[in-house]
Order: C-alpha cells, then sequence, then structure tokens
C-alpha cells in the first residue's frame, strides 16, 4: 500500500485536532456531571442520561477521525474506534444503572427507575435509542467484517435491545396508543424498533452459540430475547405475534435440550 505523503499527514492533523478538542471538552463535563450522579442527589439519574448522550457524542467524533484516516492516510485507526467502543460501553452501563440490565420480567421489576426519569419525553427517548444504533452500526462498519470483536458485537446489540425495550413505559403505554395523544409517533416508532432488536438480538446470539461458542448460555440468551419479545406482545394484546414466538421459543428449546442430550452422551463415553 503507498505510504500517505507528509502533506497528507499535515492535513489530516490540522483536521482532527478540532475533534480532539472536542473530546477534551466533553470529558471534563462528564467528570462533573458523574460526581452529581454518583451523589445520590434528585435529578442523579437525569445526569445519567446527559453522561450517556455525551459519550455518544465522544463516539461520533472518533468514528469522524477514523473517517479522516480513511480518506487523508488510506488507512482505518483501530485506536479511535477502541475509544469510541470502550465510550460506546460507557453509554450502555449509564443506562443500565437507570433502567436495569432486565431483559425478560415484569414491567414492575424496573419501573422504579423509569419514575425517576418521567420528564424525559417520548421523543427524547427514542432519539437517543436510535442515536446509540447509529453509533453502534458506524463502530461494527467502522471494524469491517473480519473484526477481532464480531462476536462481542453481539453482547451490544442484545445489551442496546433491553435499554430500548426498558424506556417503554409500559404501564401508560396502551393508554397513549390513541394517535391523538402527543408523542404518539415517537412512542410507535420506538416500539417498532424494540421489537425489530429483540428478534434480532435471539436471532444473534443462536448464530453465535452454532457457529462460534457452542456455549448453551448463548441459547439460553437467545430463548430470553425471544420470551421478552413474546411478553411485550402479550401485553399489547397482540395475540398472533405471541403465538408465532411461542412456538419458535418451543423449537429453540428443544433445540437445546437436543443439544444438551448429544454434550451428556458424549461426555459418558
Amino acid at each position: 500500500m503507498k505510504k500517505p505523503s507528509e502533506e497528507a499527514k499535515k492535513r489530516y492533523a490540522e483536521y482532527v485536532k478540532d475533534y480532539k478538542v472536542a473530546i477534551e471538552a466533553v470529558l471534563a463535563k462528564e467528570k462533573k456531571l458523574k460526581a452529581v450522579a454518583e451523589s445520590g442527589t434528585g435529578g442523579a439519574n437525569y445526569q445519567r442520561l446527559a453522561l450517556a448522550d455525551d459519550n455518544l457524542n465522544i463516539v461520533s467524533n472518533y468514528i469522524l477521525m477514523n473517517s479522516l484516516s480513511m480518506t487523508f492516510l488510506g488507512v482505518k485507526n483501530e485506536n479511535f474506534l477502541n475509544e469510541a467502543r470502550k465510550c460506546l460501553y460507557k453509554t450502555i452501563i449509564y443506562l443500565e444503572e437507570v433502567l436495569t440490565t432486565f431483559i425478560d420480567v415484569p414491567f414492575s421489576d424496573y419501573e422504579e427507575g423509569l419514575k425517576t426519569i418521567d420528564a424525559f419525553s417520548d421523543e427524547s427517548r427514542y432519539n437517543l435509542v436510535r442515536k446509540i444504533g447509529f453509533s453502534i452500526d458506524s463502530i461494527r462498519d467502522g471494524f469491517g467484517e473480519n473484526t477481532k470483536w464480531k462476536w462481542s458485537f453481539v453482547e451490544l446489540d442484545g445489551r442496546y435491545a433491553v435499554i430500548a425495550k426498558n424506556f417503554l413505559n409500559l404501564k401508560t403505554f396502551l393508554a397513549k396508543m390513541d394517535p391523538r395523544e402527543e408523542g404518539y409517533s415517537a412512542r410507535m416508532a420506538h416500539l417498532s424498533l424494540t421489537k425489530e432488536l429483540l428478534q434480532q438480538a435471539a436471532d444473534k446470539y443462536r448464530e453465535k452459540y452454532e457457529l462460534s461458542t457452542q456455549r448453551l448460555d448463548d441459547m439460553k440468551l437467545a430463548v430470553n430475547y425471544l420470551s421478552a419479545l413474546r411478553r411485550l406482545n402479550i401485553i399489547l394484546g397482540e395475540t398472533e405475534q405471541a403465538e408465532v414466538v411461542k412456538k419458535k421459543i418451543e423449537i429453540w428449546k428443544a433445540k437445546m435440550e437436543a443439544d444438551l442430550k448429544k454434550i451428556e452422551a458424549a461426555s459418558h463415553r
């Protein structure tokens, strides 16, 4: 591969300088917000939402710097992509501290966190969820198909799906399904995306199980995401969809049990 010229390196350094300054400014702000979030005072969870969004902004800067590296130097910058990945995990963790990591449980098990961010609008929730998805896709595309992080993205996708689901206020959702209700379009788009993400998380964990790990824990997680989707269908009165997912769960469980028997039989030979 042709080496980039000194002129190209110089122009690249000039372009990324402002992005690096922006990242440092956000990191300085994060320290202050984090202190408030950890203080346990009122509004701490709103600070966690702000911290999550700030880290997504840092992710955007790292993604842009990697794109500039591709443009000016002809190579991707793995360091920038790795930093973006780390910031994305920080975003996920901040939101999990508010919304929990529960995949398939009754709404009451994670309702308390949602009560603390009641003023965070449905549009804001949906926009934040979409921003996370865009960041995940951008980092995955940046690394490329053959990255060593390929299967770790399955975990990210799963945790992302849970955040999308747990952001929905299922206690009030049915009452707000009237198109005349404020925020209707965002809520319905958020719901549709959540269903898609839960199904994708299930499919990806099954793929990881079959093509990579052969660990039953991965298959169990796949089933858990399907169960969460079915629970959502039942809450919304979507009987036909719930039945379709139920049959899939039964098939996947049968597959898991058959594989377990094979493992046990092999261990006794």
